[in-house]
């Protein structure tokens, strides 16, 4: 079976894909409440995929859980 490499989101498919603004993102990441940016050098950043699928899993568990409990 081949293995998958990891890829890395940049900033302008980021914001696209969670809806959240720049700064927002940044204060969730230095709150621990957002996968953390890896720097790839100069002024570029990016964020593995696997992360952010994983936040959004979350979240999404997080809005299942609530509407089960409001029943």
């Amino acid at each position: 079976m081949k293995e998958e490499q990891e890829r890395v989101v940049r900033k302008t498919e980021l914001l696209s894909r969670i809806g959240l603004s720049d700064a927002t993102i940044w204060r969730m990441e230095k709150l621990g409440r957002f996968p953390k940016r890896i720097q790839l050098g100069g002024n570029s950043v990016g964020w593995l995929k696997s992360e952010v699928d994983g936040w959004l899993a979350d979240r999404a568990s997080e809005r299942a859980l609530g509407e089960a409990a409001a029943q």
